[in-house]
């Protein structure tokens, strides 16, 4: 399998977590794609993945599958044994909808400041920036944060018990919001210690390194 993605991507991390989670980052062969230099929206590219966003997973038989949450599906299922979409209805149900959740109200909205009230990655690639429009996205990012903040006073990880591919997704966003520089609110006390904890699990802290030890024992 090959991997397009950045390694320090917010939105590549989702994967790479999952990857390692999964221990299946041995079998998976990186490729970089430079995007201050808007690799992902040349036509190369987009003939990958319509979207023009990273990461995008590429099967043996060629296929394509974009989207974390496609992906993460994906690599969760291949073993037969998912850990991070859940066993049963219920587990699946709740987990793709706190998932979904994580992304509209903290990942994407921080994703959307980044683009239209931040340089972003640049004037090459930033065609259209509307400020208001991304400063509205990022006070709806702390609004999130501080819904999420209520959801982890009542249980340790995002869909429930046990971690699963919702607490990917919101690292993810906190990943970013540590890249565009948007604290956490300090209230947001449950969120933070959860934070605290999910960096110290091997699959988070080592995520930017993957490629490099994936590259070497391939």
């Amino acid at each position: 399998m090959k991997i397009y993605d950045i390694a320090l991507g917010p939105y590549p991390a989702r994967v790479r977590i999952a990857l390692a989670e999964k221990n299946m980052q041995s079998g998976v062969e990186f490729v970089p794609v430079d995007l201050l230099k808007g690799e992902h929206k040349a036509p190369e590219f987009l003939s990958k993945n319509y979207s023009g966003t990273l990461p995008v997973l590429e099967l043996e038989d060629g296929t394509f599958i974009a989207e974390c949450t496609a992906i993460t599906q994906y690599l969760d299922a291949l073993d037969g044994a998912p850990t991070l979409t859940g066993k049963t209805p219920r587990e699946q149900g709740l987990i793709h909808m706190m998932s979904k959740r994580a992304e509209l109200e903290v990942l994407d909205a921080i994703s959307t400041y980044f683009h239209h009230a931040t340089p972003g990655l640049g004037p090459d690639v930033e065609r259209y920036q509307n400020a208001e429009w991304g400063l509205y996205q990022r006070d709806k990012a702390l609004r999130g944060m501080r819904y999420f903040d209520s959801i982890l006073r009542a249980q340790p990880f995002v869909a429930g018990g046990a971690f699963s591919m919702a607490d990917i997704t919101l690292i993810g966003g906190l990943i970013f919001a540590g890249y565009v520089d948007l604290a956490v609110p300090a209230e947001c006390s449950a969120l933070l210690a959860w934070y605290d904890r999910m960096q110290e699990r091997p699959s988070v802290k080592n995520r930017v390194a993957m490629s490099e030890s994936a590259t070497a024992s391939t």
